[in-house]
């Protein structure tokens, strides 16, 4: 994996490409832009780790292009628990609650991140605030999608969850 600037990206990161995602869905164009050049691009090469099992959570990723598999890390085993597409994002809940990665993160093939950090993300809600809402909106939605997902899937399989 590696970091690379906006014009050496290979994918199209215009703001009306982005805006289809659901991440950057009703945000305005110049807090998208500032997201892109303030955010860190990394482009990853299918089988890269993106993060690692037990890593600081002081960031998270945007899929602009391409797919990263999830692996949760419990009892000493690593199941895949979710694949992050264009506009989906991972480690935002790892950020929030202030702890360290619960599992590893992979691309699945070719992909193209964007590191958003705790210091940007509060930089954008000083320089972006009506922005800064919808962005949360849109966090919150998509784990309340990720969170329907994963409780469809205890019942499925049955599973009780113990407090």
């Amino acid at each position: 994996m590696k970091t690379v600037l906006v014009e050496e990206a290979q994918f199209d990161l215009s703001i009306s490409r982005l805006k289809e995602g659901s991440i950057f869905g009703a945000l305005s164009e110049p807090s998208v832009q500032y997201l892109l050049d303030e955010g860190i691009l990394k482009h990853a090469y299918k089988d890269d780790e993106v993060f690692s099992y037990g890593s600081k959570g002081g960031n998270f990723n945007i899929v602009l292009h391409g797919s990263l598999a999830f692996y949760k890390h419990h009892n000493n085993q690593n199941t895949l628990t979710r694949t992050i597409h264009f506009g989906e994002v991972i480690g935002f809940v790892s950020m929030i609650a202030l702890h360290d990665h619960v599992g590893s993160l992979y691309a699945q093939e070719e992909s193209l991140l964007l590191e958003i950090s705790s210091n940007l993300f509060s930089d954008f809600h000083d320089n972006f605030p009506f922005d800064f809402g919808i962005l949360l909106m849109n966090l919150s939605r998509d784990m309340a999608r990720t969170i329907r997902t994963l409780s469809n899937a205890l019942v499925e399989n049955n599973a009780i969850i113990e407090k």
